[in-house]
């Protein structure tokens, strides 16, 4: 692996069965710490879900001590470089899920949908018999998808399965679920699969993946992602921008967080309007704030 950056950004997840998992969670966090690398780990009896940043030594280190242990062997990493570190701290929490989904009955390492290549799912993407489906949250897609691609208007991952009655018409067709790096579809389409839909694929490795193999080709707009970077450019053979700012209607991939703390939410503002409504996504937000306006709308706990 040569990626000439100070720093990189790694993502990786595995499902696969964790003995005491809540253990585990606890000593992984004092090895990080003692590594020196930053970012967010979510540890569940199914398997490990997580993003790091550090140098290039020491990302490569983690990686080689993590497929040393037989049961997180293979595991996939998606590998970009940054200018700076992507996490201020590091976190390793055991959570009942590694991606929240209140589908704990369904077991990816047993069955799921088939993993397409880059190539692969470009050949399929436009025809007319098949259905790409996003399966992110709102805020996710708003700032871009697949040309094309069905969107479910969903707040979280864990209200997917509330939308299994809007997706019945596609019973018939051949469908493709994507997602940032693959993790959220690898239940999604196990899901879709255990209740009777019968050609289901999802894309490997996610948009991350796609973009290093495939160019990001025909992803319109930008892709959030779940570290300081808050979104990143994936396509380079036909971008185009599709997300417009919350209050003047102006292009714009600047997605921030609501100055008001209690509502947080996440919003497409550009600079201009960021300073004009002080990073409030609406009056009321503006005039109740719990906190002053940093210029970023990025704010850490």
């Amino acid at each position: 692996m040569i990626i000439e950056s100070p720093y990189l950004a790694v993502a990786f997840y595995k499902y696969v069965h964790i003995e005491e998992a809540d253990v585990f969670a606890v000593k992984h966090l004092k090895y990080c710490q003692r590594l020196g690398i930053f970012g967010r780990i979510i540890v569940a009896d199914e398997g490990i879900n997580g993003q790091l940043s550090g140098t290039p030594e020491l990302c490569e280190q983690y990686m080689k001590d993590l497929v040393s242990d037989p049961r997180f062997e293979g595991t996939d990493f998606k590998i970009d470089g940054v200018d700076r570190q992507a996490f201020s701290k590091m976190h390793v929490r055991y959570k009942p899920e590694i991606v929240h989904s209140g589908l704990k009955d369904i077991d990816p390492s047993i069955r799921t949908g088939g993993h397409l290549k880059a190539s692969e799912f470009k050949e399929l993407k436009n025809k007319e018999d098949v259905l790409i489906l996003d399966v992110r949250s709102n805020y996710e897609h708003h700032i871009g998808r697949f040309k094309g691609a069905k969107t479910l208007d969903i707040e979280n991952f864990r209200d997917f399965p509330d939308k299994l009655d809007e997706l019945e018409e596609y019973k018939n067709k051949t469908i493709v679920t994507y997602c940032t790096g693959g993790i959220k579809c690898e239940k999604a389409s196990a899901f879709l699969l255990e209740n009777g839909f019968k050609d289901v694929y999802q894309l490997d490795g996610g948009i991350l993946k796609y973009a290093k193999e495939g160019g990001g080709e025909d992803f319109e707009g930008k892709c959030y992602v779940f570290d300081g970077r808050v979104v990143i450019d994936v396509n380079t053979v036909n971008p185009v921008l599709v997300s417009t700012c919350i209050h003047c209607g102006t292009p714009s991939a600047r997605m921030i967080n609501c100055v008001n703390e209690l509502c947080n939410e996440q919003i497409v503002m550009c600079e201009g309007c960021g300073w004009e409504w002080n990073g409030a996504c609406s009056e009321a937000c503006k005039t109740e704030t719990t906190r002053a306006y940093n210029g970023t709308g990025y704010y850490t706990k």
